[in-house]
């Protein structure tokens, strides 16, 4: 999406299209004012006869606005004043871009930048909206045999009141637009169905990011021989009644001035399909399962946003990835597999696979000597249970680490939720055959995943969040929400912050 920063009176843009924001309390916002004066009461008098009512992401196209160099004005509700916060904010931005990817237009002016939340500043509020005018220009349209008319709109030009509120702006669209793009990959991928999007598949993409990142970018797949050699039995186990092989794929971006610099390292689950294995699944709604990968999706959005923006930091992102089929070399409830750790796993639920994935995953990264990990997964549907499609579900070992993730969920509205890792569910874990068992059964059913995991990152701060209510949606909306690449974004990008050191006066 291209982006540009105006300071002129609104009245005087020439655009296709001007997006204009107002409160139910009638008070016009300062862009509004000056278009209210220009077009001889036009926005007061629709609010007043009740032609438009501004509740939270209402909207209403005006297709003709005399004294308005814009050809279309487009009024969206901000609800109102007392009860406007960042979720309000998101909402009125996508309704705003979802009614303007319906015109003819191929650029729209908006003047988002006076619908000022509390405690966020101007780049904030241009990166809400670069990022909701990517993501609402997005088309799942791969496997399409006819393509369907696509939205037009790819150009926004933000407006704002003051000149020195230019560069915060331009500064936050670069990382909305970025962040937007991350999110789209992250859709696609996510959506695209099992048959195409393989374990090879996903390889191949990261070579493809690569190879647009000049050379910021390198990439290592490990293939199954070398899995074998390394000792990742327990991912390999995963993979072992598919036709489709196992890849574990490391995708490092070198951005800090120091290479030594100790990375953060992102870890995606990536099971592509996922029957159950010999546990399968019920056949009722099962085609969501290619959305199994979704964790590795977000990774994968995540480090394109972050060869977009060059922050001056290192990380490291591995995607253990594999299909979960039942044939006759597939893994069995009452199965032991030794993990790449050295830990004996007694498999009592062949679709409690991700955990056995993830584990060897989390014990490759400690070779990084990381500062941070952070395991991304659709793990559990008791998370789902516990806090619906709102908010993932985050676990930790660290509480600072917990508390950034935290801020940056909150900043970017892709929320988390911290959720408890105490000693008292490990139990539940317990094996009379091997050194733990892959599930605890159904109290806590979450929590004992998570508790799962945290045997196996217990050399670094890690955090593990479950994106299976939020990675996807189902119904009529079916499809890849892009999440938590918004929140991954933001926390490391505030990790390159807390890098950069002020010289002393």
């Amino acid at each position: 999406m291209e982006f540009s920063v105006l300071t002129v009176n609104p009245a005087k843009v020439e655009t296709a299209c001007l997006v204009v924001p107002l409160f139910q309390d009638g008070d016009l916002l300062s862009a509004a004012a000056k278009l209210d004066d220009a077009s001889e009461r036009l926005i007061a008098q629709l609010v007043e006869r009740g032609d438009f009512t501004p509740e939270l992401a209402n909207v209403q196209l005006i297709p003709f606005a005399p004294g308005l160099a814009a050809e279309r004005l487009l009024l969206v509700g901000l609800g109102k004043r007392e009860t406007f916060n960042e979720g309000a904010l998101r909402k009125a931005l996508d309704g705003a871009f979802t009614a303007l990817a319906k015109l003819p237009v191929d650029g729209a002016a908006v003047a988002f930048a006076d619908a000022e939340v509390e405690d966020r500043d101007t780049a904030w509020n241009a990166q809400m909206t670069l990022e909701a005018a990517t993501r609402a220009v997005y088309r799942f349209t791969e496997c399409k045999s006819t393509q369907p008319t696509l939205p037009q709109l790819r150009k926004i030009e933000l407006l704002v009141s003051e000149a020195n509120q230019a560069d915060g702006a331009k500064a936050g669209a670069r990382i909305g637009a970025a962040l937007g793009d991350g999110v789209n990959l992250a859709r696609t991928l996510g959506n695209l169905p099992g048959n195409i999007c393989t374990p090879t598949y996903l390889a191949n993409q990261a070579e493809t990011l690569a190879g647009e990142s000049a050379g910021s970018l390198t990439v290592e797949i490990l293939d199954e021989a070398e899995l074998e050699a390394l000792g990742a039995h327990s991912l390999l186990a995963v993979g072992r009644g598919s036709a489709e092989p196992s890849k574990l794929i490391v995708m490092k971006y070198q951005g800090a001035d120091d290479a030594e610099e100790s990375p953060h390292v992102l870890v995606g689950k990536g099971i592509t399909f996922d029957t159950g294995g010999i546990s399968l699944k019920a056949g009722a709604g099962m085609d969501e399962m290619k959305f199994d990968m979704c964790g590795a999706a977000s990774v994968f959005g995540t480090m394109k946003s972050l060869i977009a923006l060059k922050p001056k930091l290192n990380v490291v992102a591995i995607v253990a990835s594999a299909e979960n089929m039942p044939d006759g070399r597939a893994i069995k409830p009452g199965d032991i597999v030794t993990t790449l750790k050295g830990l004996t796993v007694e498999i009592l639920n062949t679709d409690a696979e991700g955990r056995l994935v993830l584990c060897d995953a989390l014990t490759y990264a400690e070779r990084f000597e990381p500062a941070s990990v952070v395991d991304i997964a659709t793990l559990t549907g008791a998370c789902v249970i516990a806090l619906g499609d709102h908010a993932s579900g985050l676990f930790s070992n660290d509480d600072d680490l917990a508390l950034d993730l935290l801020e940056a969920g909150e900043a970017s509205w892709d929320r988390a939720w911290h959720m408890p890792l105490w000693d008292d569910y490990q139990q539940q874990l317990d094996s009379n055959f091997a050194d733990l068992a892959n599930i605890g059964g159904r109290p806590a059913g979450a929590v004992t995943a998570a508790c799962f995991l945290s045997r196996f990152a217990d050399m670094y701060p890690w955090a593990h969040l479950d994106i299976a209510g939020t990675g996807w949606d189902s119904g009529k909306q079916k499809g890849a929400s892009g999440r938590p690449v918004g929140l991954l974004t933001r926390y490391l990008l505030d990790r390159e912050s807390e890098l950069v050191v002020t010289p002393e006066a």
